[in-house]
């Protein structure tokens, strides 16, 4: 569904600005051996995702991806065999899990700058959740560039321009990706985050640029 009947759209700058690196942790050695452990044949893929994202390998969880069609949010098998994350969707974060996926961008692979226009992505919170990463893994929102590290949770408004890069030679990047419906907690959540993590890089601003002319 590209959009949820009833549904408010949010104020994503005020609520969320660019990005916002909320004030919960995640057991990062444990997130990444689940995720490692899913067996090769479940990547390989974009997941159906299209446009910009073909650049990355991707896993849905829940849902599926839009351009698949009017498809119901619901759990994917994937999900039953990742107990860990489950839980980090369905009871850390308290707020109703909408689409939920994994995307991996290889090494030196990049994601032009985009943004997400459907009514869906403005009714929803998208948080990220690094699985692997590196510290030349660049996420650009709004004219700034955060590294997003293994252990933090952060939402991030992907109704302004954004785009990655992944700057590394040899790893790749993976991302727990899981848009949410508001609620007070999540709400809360991200009032107490820290919004001021982002840095200017011309470079990487570039290279993503660079991205989206190819």
């Amino acid at each position: 569904m590209l959009e949820l009947p009833g549904q408010p759209l949010l104020d994503k700058q005020s609520l969320v600005g660019a990005c916002v690196r909320l004030p919960l942790q995640v057991d990062a050695i444990r997130l990444a051996a689940e995720v490692a452990n899913l067996p090769a044949a479940a990547w390989g893929t974009t997941g159906g995702r299209v446009g910009v994202h073909t650049a990355a390998e991707a896993l849905f969880l829940r849902g599926h991806a839009p351009a698949e069609g009017d498809l119901p949010i619901a759990d994917r098998p994937p999900l039953q065999s990742l107990p860990y994350v489950k839980w980090i969707i369905s009871s850390l974060i308290q707020a109703s899990a909408q689409r939920c996926l994994l995307a991996r961008l290889p090494a030196g692979g990049a994601i032009a700058p985009h943004i997400d226009r459907a009514p869906y992505f403005s009714q929803t919170i998208r948080i990220h959740v690094a699985v692997e990463t590196h510290e030349q893994a660049y996420m650009l929102c709004a004219g700034q560039c955060y590294v997003m590290r293994t252990g933090e949770i952060w939402a991030l408004n992907n109704c302004a321009r954004h785009g990655v890069w992944n700057a590394h030679e040899r790893l790749s990047r993976t991302h727990l990706i899981c848009d949410f419906l508001p609620s007070d907690a999540l709400l809360d959540l991200l009032s107490h985050g820290e919004r001021t993590l982002g840095t200017h890089r011309p470079d990487v601003e570039q290279h993503v640029a660079a991205a989206g002319r190819r």
